[in-house]
């Protein structure tokens, strides 16, 4: 693809779509929104307000999902559903020809979303047609610049990962229904979590490997099902350990990603990054994200569309590992504590 813009729908209507999605595509030098898909007309009909020359589409009027992906002039769809509805929309774009940039999780669990990707892999032209799962903490400056600082200290010897927070009843992302009441694993922990393994699993590096994870879960907040809080102790394949501990239901505040190597460590706090040598001076370096991590991976999804190069960041296989993380952990907490080992990281 190359010359004109790329002809682009959105397929979801939430408050991630309004208030990160739309303004990414409009934002892009490489996208043109054509169409918005949501399962009521009423509900894409908020979402387009302010834009012109827009088509819409529903479940509830004359022209369907299958009517957009039937259009020559769409040739990629964002995906942002809820998380039980999101494998099967993924699957209609790709047979249909679709370049396809989901939300995260990759789906409700590690088989479903197995199977996505082995049938992706499987049963569509890759070189032709890519999928790409959205997680924008692969782009955010902070972890990038992270990341790179631990590379250059050698062997990972340790890590901790720590987020604290309550979710209200009034949160606006808990007032949609399919969060209130969950049919997928974890509620907001599978939801918001995967964000938290992704960015501890860039401080790790793409060479070191989760081999297995013992975890207790918790709900602490009534209105957060069916858990919303988990303590974990993960062990490297290369036999080095580690903490993760995340609650939305506690009155502890705050966040931090820490990795230890054998020449010095790395932290993350927000935008700050502490550099820290082995023996020598601690560096504070404030890497703000001028784009926001939704620009950023919107931007880098349209220009690997351009070149024809998919983006290794948004391969279904990272989103993948980090939801056989998230799934093991719920495992272990089910089973009290009990170990779990990790299959498909390799």
């Amino acid at each position: 693809m190359s010359g004109k813009k790329i002809g682009v729908a959105i397929i979801g209507s939430g408050i991630f779509v309004k208030e990160e999605h739309l303004p990414a595509v409009q934002a892009s030098e490489d996208l043109e929104l054509k169409a918005i898909y949501s399962r009521s007309l009423k509900s894409a009909k908020a979402v387009a307000a302010t834009l012109s020359n827009i088509d819409l589409y529903s479940e509830d009027s004359d022209q369907s999902y299958q009517d957009l992906l039937s259009r020559d002039d769409v040739q990629a769809v964002i995906i942002a559903l809820p998380i039980m509805n999101q494998p099967e929309f993924i699957r209609k774009a790709l047979e249909k020809g679709k370049h396809v940039l989901a939300e995260k999780p990759l789906a409700k669990d590690v088989a479903t979303g197995r199977e996505l990707v082995e049938w992706y892999r499987g049963s569509v032209d890759t070189e032709k047609v890519t999928f790409g799962i959205a997680e924008q903490f692969r782009y955010l400056n902070a972890f990038i610049y992270g990341a790179e600082q631990a590379r250059a200290f050698g062997k990972v010897i340790g890590f901790r990962h720590r987020l604290s927070g309550n979710v209200p009843p009034d949160m606006k992302y808990l007032q949609t229904e399919w969060r209130k009441k969950p049919e997928h694993q974890g509620g907001f922990l599978l939801d918001g979590g995967v964000h938290f393994i992704a960015g501890m699993r860039m401080l790790l590096g793409s060479e070191v490997q989760v081999a297995k994870v013992s975890a207790f879960t918790t709900q602490l907040q009534s209105h957060l099902p069916p858990v919303d809080t988990v303590d974990a102790t993960f062990l490297l394949a290369n036999g080095a350990t580690g903490n993760f501990s995340v609650s939305f239901g506690t009155t502890f505040t705050g966040a931090d990603w820490a990795v230890a190597c054998e020449k010095g460590s790395v932290s993350v706090d927000g935008t700050k990054v502490t550099v820290k040598p082995l023996g020598g001076e601690e560096k504070v370096v404030d890497k703000p994200d001028e784009l926001g991590g939704v620009k950023q991976e919107v931007f880098a999804w349209a220009k690997s569309l351009v070149s024809g190069k998919q983006e290794a960041k948004q391969r279904p296989e990272e989103a993948l590992a980090d939801l056989e993380i998230l799934e093991a952990m719920l495992r272990s907490g089910e089973s009290g504590g009990q170990p779990v080992e990790l299959k498909l990281q390799t």
